[in-house]
């Protein structure tokens, strides 16, 4: 080959002929590459077309919701210090008939303004138009309650909008950057098909709702440099008089909080797993290199004598590492790129956001392939080292036997139940301790890597259990427009098919511990209740206490606050009073960070007459239907929400998404169980196949060969899958407690079925990988390998 040295010559004649590990290798560069890359490109994907998206239709940097302001109230905010756009809106839940559906659903419907597009969170108009002043009845409706009930412009849907059905006519289909992740009441996933958004003209708003003159919804953007915090504390001085429920900045809207609580997710993805398998692969680039080296002891003594510097032999096995990772940074491109594709279709599905197209990462390009060739060097630097420090005379010669000195281990091999081949893998085992060690290290990382993931399922599970039917024991969530007296829960109870009935408010509240706060909202809970209940971190029901306020974790946490401790809540609502409360406990909630008081004790604090602002129902199966027909149309109801289509909904969504997300990590897992045991088995046959064929010529049968060989890997298999189901658990803490979020937390559940599957996926590569071995051991050539110097 022209142009080429000895060296280079030698280099591609040795990844010809350790082609197989060389592709084990590649292979398991390329799955921690394609995550990276995967991870990192969907990350710039959603993290540019959403600030697009916010950017183009002006979303805004402040909201806050009222009971009712006038629109006098608007100069007032207008004329704060660094508030630069201020839009007033009418915003309401209703309940909807939609043909065809037999669960009522919900929709919140906001106002336009009565010409034109609004000033902040315009909307995208896909199809149609907007609404005419003069039409009262006429609205845009989100993409993705259009495409999940097959509703087109044209189309009308009935909507109960204070009491009173009314007939809507779709005149457009759009979508809002405040709406990219749309949340019904009482609902932990989005449901297309029962919970949409609505666009009304504003005027028809204020008639329907009696709102005249009045504003219940305030959106408001701030000048660069400004303290929004600051803004936001005289926001709600302004609107306390009314009703104000408090402001708070983009990153706590429901909407975009999902999004960056999926963005921190796909960053943790890319900090950890890849490191799993980059650090697999170092290991075998050093079993590989030290292997190569110590057959090539000659040919390093020649190069020396021929005049090659240790720089030039340490930079030839370097570029081994280097050539074969090289290969999997780009099958790992390659990989990452498809990766990315599916996810952003899914993406696509879950996040309404335009023009949501995977874009090239670059800095994901770099970082991936600096990370792939920077453990292949480390991987390979100390066999290169050792071997550049070989001298000619000492290379010359074969290397010096290993040392078979007597030890503990005869007394194993002394066992008279052990047959012949059984000693003769133990001993190769103990010989070679780091060998075993990295092959161990090997086979646990796969494991770990996919009980890591795995116990997804498990958490799934945990907390579908927790929240739909420990927690939650009801079977309907009502949310009315206003509090309402105790009187309206007596009248849910004599609706049809209402078997028990329990009230529940929700209050908007600032907690403060020291110098610390957080926004919340604090549920009144009945002293009996049995609807909602709230658990312990062991599982025990706790029952709401007379005094003081209990605490979710995640909010404990926040707070630095622990059982016994007293926090101040700001209460913003009615008489908004100031108390400070004691902690009397600290339950687990798996989504938001709630907090639970005594309802009676809440109605007292804010000096009002008991009161509630929805309730929780249980319901008789056999009239249910006639349950969900009389409940349409109840007056002051702004929504309801039925259990079972949460579960349906909540299954729904993890079918297209964790299901599919967790096949890949299965796949990827059983890839680096399979590049390990393939790895391993190609160095013992070539280091033993002089050691193999002389046992066929005394008379050993190939399954007895067969079993020497693939007998040391099962064994490195047995003890290294229980080491990984550990690993792997503590891997899943790791990735629970980086993924964490005020949104939600994914409890460590790992069940005995998840360690199984993630074992018996490691015995299947790995015995795939082992049987392409095996077969060279039937079509050893035993005149010639006998004839090969040691």
């Amino acid at each position: 080959m022209k142009g080429l040295s000895p060296l280079d010559i030698k280099l591609l004649r040795d990844i010809w002929h350790m082609r197989g590990q060389a592709i084990a290798v590649g292979i398991i560069v390329a799955c921690g590459v394609a995550i990276m890359v995967m991870a990192l490109g969907t990350l710039s994907t959603l993290s540019a077309s959403r600030d697009a998206y916010y950017e183009r239709y002006r979303f805004a940097d402040v909201f806050t919701s009222v009971r009712r302001a006038p629109e006098s109230a608007a100069a007032r905010l207008r004329a704060i210090d660094g508030v630069q756009t201020i839009e007033t809106r009418i915003v309401r839940l209703v309940i909807l008939r939609i043909p065809d559906v037999e669960e009522p659903a919900n929709a919140q419907i906001v106002s336009l303004p009565d010409t034109g597009e609004s000033i902040l969170n315009r909307i995208v108009l896909f199809s149609g138009r907007y609404p005419e002043t003069r039409s009262p009845d006429e609205i845009i409706i989100s993409n993705a309650f259009a495409e999940a009930n097959g509703l087109q412009t044209g189309d009308a849907i009935e909507a109960v909008m204070n009491g009173r059905l009314r007939a809507l006519t779709i005149v457009g289909i759009g979508d809002s950057p405040e709406f990219i992740y749309a949340l019904g009441p009482g609902s932990l996933m989005p449901d297309d098909r029962l919970f949409g958004i609505f666009w009304m003209r504003r005027q028809a708003l204020e008639a329907a709702f009696d709102l005249d003159g009045a504003f219940n919804s305030v959106s408001l953007t701030v000048a660069p440099g400004t303290d929004t915090a600051l803004v936001i504390d005289q926001v709600d001085d302004v609107l306390a008089p009314y009703g104000g429920t408090g402001a708070i900045d983009r990153s706590d809207q429901l909407s975009n909080a999902f999004v960056e609580s999926e963005m921190n997710q796909l960053k943790t993805m890319a900090r950890i797993i890849p490191a799993v398998f980059l650090a697999v692969s170092a290991v075998l680039i050093h079993s590989i290199l030290n292997r190569l080296i110590q057959t090539e002891r000659q040919q390093i003594g020649l190069f020396k004598a021929f005049g090659y510097s240790r720089r030039e032999i340490t930079w030839h096995y370097l570029k081994f590492a280097i050539a074969i990772t090289a290969g999997g940074v780009l099958a790992g491109f390659a990989l990452g790129f498809i990766l990315q594709n599916l996810i952003t279709q899914l993406y696509a599905e879950t996040f309404r956001i335009p023009d949501l197209t995977w874009r090239i990462d670059s800095f994901a390009l770099f970082a991936s392939a600096l990370a792939a060739l920077g453990s292949a060097i480390a991987g390979s630097m100390s066999a290169a080292l050792g071997a550049a420090k070989l001298s000619p005379a000492e290379a010359m010669q074969p290397a010096p036997p290993v040392n078979y000195h007597q030890g503990w281990l005869r007394y194993i091999l002394q066992m008279r139940w052990l047959d012949e081949p059984t000693r003769l893998i133990l001993r190769h085992l103990f010989r070679f301790p780091a060998r075993t060690a990295a092959n161990l290290f090997g086979i646990a990382a796969a494991v770990a890597l996919l009980v890591s993931t795995l116990f997804s399922f498990d958490a799934i599970d945990t907390i579908m259990e927790q929240m739909f039917f420990r927690t939650n024991a009801h079977d309907a969530a009502i949310t009315f427009f206003e509090g309402r007296n105790d009187t309206a829960l007596s009248e849910l109870s004599r609706l049809p098919g209402v078997m028990s009935a329990e009230g529940v408010r929700d209050i908007p509240a600032s907690l403060e511990a020291g110098h610390r706060s957080e926004r919340v909202g604090i549920t009144g809970l009945p002293a009996d209740a049995q609807l909602r209940r709230i658990l312990s971190a062991d599982g025990r029901y706790v029952d709401i206490p007379s005094t003081g306020i209990v605490l979710s974790s995640q909010l404990a946490d926040m707070l630095h606050v622990t059982t016994g401790d007293l926090v101040t809540a700001h209460f913003l609502d009615a008489t908004r009073p100031v108390v400070d409360l004691p902690v009397t406990a600290v339950v687990d909630e798996f989504v938001g960070t709630p907090a639970f008081m005594d309802l009676q004790t809440m109605n007292a604090l804010l000096d009002q007459p008991p009161t509630i602002s929805g309730a929780y129902l249980k319901l008789d199966p056999l009239a249910q239907a006639a349950f969900e027909e009389s409940v349409i149309e109840r007056p002051g109801i702004a929504g309801v929400s039925l259990r079972a289509a949460a579960i349906d909904s909540f299954e729904e969504t993890l079918q297209e998404t964790i299901y599919i997300m967790m096949s890949i990590y299965a796949v990827i897992g059983g890839a680096i169980a399979a590049g390990v045991v393939y790895n391993a088995a190609r160095i013992s046959l070539t280091e033993r196949g002089r050691e193999l064929a002389s046992l066929r010529v005394l008379g050993f049968t190939h399954h007895e060969v067969g079993y020497i060989l693939l007998g040391e890997l099962a064994l490195v298999a047995l003890v290294g899958i229980p080491i990984g189901c550990i690993g792997g658990i503590a891997l899943a803490h790791l990735i629970a407690t980086a993924m964490a979020t005020e949104l939600y937390r994914i409890p460590v559940v790992v069940n005995p079925s998840t360690l199984g599957v993630a074992a018996m996926i490691v015995l299947f590569s790995s015995t795939i990988a082992a049987l392409f071995v095996v077969r060279r051991v039937r079509s050893l050539d035993l005149i010639a390998v006998l004839k090969t110097r040691e």
